[in-house]
């Protein structure tokens, strides 16, 4: 199924367009491309032009896998820069096998696996002048977040909302997930804001 938008602005409007066969077929081929994944250690191969129009949009999204509604892997792109069908099979491959937190799926897992697809708009900057300016502005359950300096970048989801409800208990663990304490603050500290639709089964 695919939960409803929150924000019903453009992007929305063109993912509200998928009809229920295409959302399908996006979770089929990240279902796919894990089981060729088992057999082959690559992810299934995919020709956009294969599919329709709304699929080859050129789109970031985001594959999470859980069992038993615990997280199993969890791989996508912040930047859109290929086809949503093949983003989705890639990013599904990964997820499945190169996340570096857990080990790669087994094959007796591969039955068990709950497969949730996140579609991103593009990562918009934030302007604010201090930490307490940037918490006021955060809009939980409809914001994921990228947070960098310098070198160093985390993102967290908008489904992270789920287990951290508090702005600042978000933003605090997603410093810690881009490798600073959860005190630090900086005024060269970048973030960006972004919006999911997800396609879940």
């Amino acid at each position: 199924m695919i939960r409803p938008a929150i924000k019903v602005g453009l992007w929305a409007m063109v993912l509200m367009l998928l009809t229920k066969a295409q959302q399908q077929q996006l979770l089929q081929t990240a279902q796919d491309s894990i089981a060729y994944g088992l057999k082959h250690g690559q992810a299934l191969s995919i020709d956009s032009k294969d599919y329709a129009p709304e699929l080859q949009q050129i789109r970031a999204s985001f594959v999470t896998l859980e069992i038993q509604h615990q997280l199993r892997g969890c791989i996508g792109m912040l930047e859109a820069v290929r086809p949503l069908i093949v983003d989705i099979a890639e990013n599904a491959f990964a997820a499945a096998f190169r996340d570096p937190r857990f080990p790669p799926v087994t094959a007796a897992e591969y039955a068990q696996l709950d497969i949730h697809l996140s579609i991103l708009t593009k990562p918009e900057p934030m302007s604010f002048y201090s930490e307490e300016d940037l918490l006021t502005q955060l809009r939980p359950n409809i914001d994921g977040l990228i947070l960098q300096e310098g070198s160093r970048r985390g993102t967290f989801l908008p489904s992270v909302w789920e287990s951290l409800p508090e702005p600042i208990d978000f933003l605090r663990h997603l410093k810690q997930k881009a490798g600073f304490s959860s005190g630090y603050w900086s005024d060269s500290i970048k973030v960006f804001r972004y919006e999911c639709d997800i396609i879940a089964e």
